[in-house]
């Protein structure tokens, strides 16, 4: 019989390809670096092939062979996880671990007022959050290191299935006794004088707040960009000039008494989709749907 590599090695072998380091590979697995190399030389064994370039002690590089059998190692693994949540939701539905992420402009409003509910409703349910940008949310799900996660939309998802969860409103933050406060609702030509701030490069809320000025040129500070949404409305309080706010947010960062007003736009007010999203090939989706019920229900937008 054909000896075959355990799925143990296999994960080591990813381990040390995502760290480049054999220490940091070891924690991750949980197991001591010399069990972590032992592993990978029984590995190479049973393959009779060189997977990792030995010499350096400044990075661990991988064998060109060995990066491919990387790639084959990850779709083992995800095909091994799918059988062992399959085995799960199949006894008791939104058990046991599940990996979610949610992105910066979404989390912080997101998680307080959704998170008690989905406690509430699922209490074996081990949720591990992450927080990062759209993009790499969506390289995590298709490399299958998350389950799902909470993306603003339209993003190009690929080939990733979604759930609408709702529409998020944007609304134009200034700072209190602006001029544009006396009004009621704001029309985006009304916008094209004013300083517009921004989230860096890289946040999907920055292409959501231009194309809700559509064919309204705006002045956009490139010079003062922000990291996070709460660090823009600070700005703005300041007076640094003008930015857009999800509605969500309103209650955290555009309170009385936070030195920045809220207004809406003229209808129709342009808002940001939310939607739970994850592979079209896990075999969670009845959990998802699930998941997603609750989020919507709780989520409280319009």
């Amino acid at each position: 019989m054909k000896l075959i590599p355990t799925l143990r090695q296999l994960q080591y072998l990813v381990a040390v390809a995502e760290h480049r380091h054999f220490g940091r590979a070891a924690d991750s697995c949980f197991v001591t670096q010399s069990t972590l190399s032992s592993g990978i030389q029984d590995l190479e064994s049973v393959l009779n092939c060189r997977l990792i370039e030995r010499g350096t002690r400044r990075q661990v590089m991988l064998t060109p062979l060995g990066e491919d059998i990387v790639e084959r190692a990850r779709s083992l693994l995800r095909d091994a996880e799918a059988l062992a949540d399959v085995a799960e939701s199949g006894r008791r539905p939104l058990a046991g671990r599940l990996r979610l992420g949610v992105i910066p402009t979404i989390g912080p409003y997101f998680l307080p007022r959704v998170m008690p509910a989905v406690r509430t409703a699922y209490p074996d349910l081990k949720l591990y959050l992450r927080e990062d940008q759209s993009a790499r949310l969506v390289d995590a799900l298709h490399a299958g290191r998350m389950d799902c996660a909470v993306l603003a939309t339209p993003y190009d998802l690929g080939d990733l299935a979604k759930l609408p969860l709702g529409d998020d409103h944007l609304l134009v933050g200034m700072p209190t006794g602006h001029p544009l406060s006396e009004k009621t609702e704001i029309d985006p030509a009304d916008l094209e004088s004013e300083e517009m701030l921004m989230l860096e490069d890289g946040h999907c809320l920055r292409e959501h707040a231009l194309g809700a000025c559509a064919g309204h040129p705006l002045k956009a500070n490139e010079a003062v960009q922000a990291t996070s949404l709460g660090t823009l409305v600070q700005m703005v309080a300041n007076g640094l000039g003008l930015t857009l706010i999800p509605e969500m947010a309103l209650p955290t960062v555009a309170y009385e008494g936070s030195g920045v007003v809220a207004r809406r736009f003229d209808r129709p007010e342009p808002s940001r989709g939310i939607a739970l999203v994850w592979r079209a090939s896990s075999p969670r989706k009845k959990e998802f749907e699930l998941l997603a019920e609750v989020l919507r229900t709780h989520l409280g937008m319009r």
